[in-house]
């Protein structure tokens, strides 16, 4: 059995342990904000936090998460008022929507380690996420003002 927190509640896990995070939060709690891109960690949009950190849910095995604490987009806020998420609606991110979950959630994390990112540790740190759209002009622009809101 592999007990974790979701979203700030304890969830209990007995099936294969292999079993990648994104299916677990995806089939088995219903949390389908978080999205399968590729499936081998290539696009970010599966993008959640473990322990604070942005993790690629789509490689993270359910065994890597006992006893930690995952965040999803839905945990983010529960309102949509988080600084990042009041930001891509300012900033009109999303054009297609489908990566910026991950996108969020990457974004939101930079800024909980690097509070004030100058352009250069955005780019990195946004890096790993793909916008098939090409909205990193806005992403940019997004994370920047949710640096100045938070």
């Amino acid at each position: 059995m592999i007990s974790m927190t979701v979203n700030g509640r304890r969830q209990e896990f007995s099936g294969d342990e292999a079993m990648p995070l994104l299916w677990y939060l995806r089939d088995e709690l219903g949390l389908t904000g978080t999205k399968f891109g590729c499936g081998v960690s290539a696009c970010g949009a599966c993008t959640v936090h473990l322990d604070g950190k942005a993790v690629r849910a789509c490689v993270t095995p359910v065994s890597a998460v006992e006893g930690r604490k995952v965040i999803t987009i839905e945990g983010l806020s529960k309102d949509g008022s988080h600084p990042v998420q009041r930001a891509w609606r300012a900033h009109n991110v999303p054009q297609c929507g489908y990566c910026q979950t991950g996108q969020i959630m990457q974004a939101a994390a930079l800024l909980e380690a690097t509070p004030k990112p100058n352009d250069a540790e955005i780019d990195q740190a946004m890096a790993g996420n793909i916008c098939r759209c090409g909205t990193y002009v806005r992403i940019r622009a997004a994370i920047r003002a949710a640096a100045v809101e938070a």
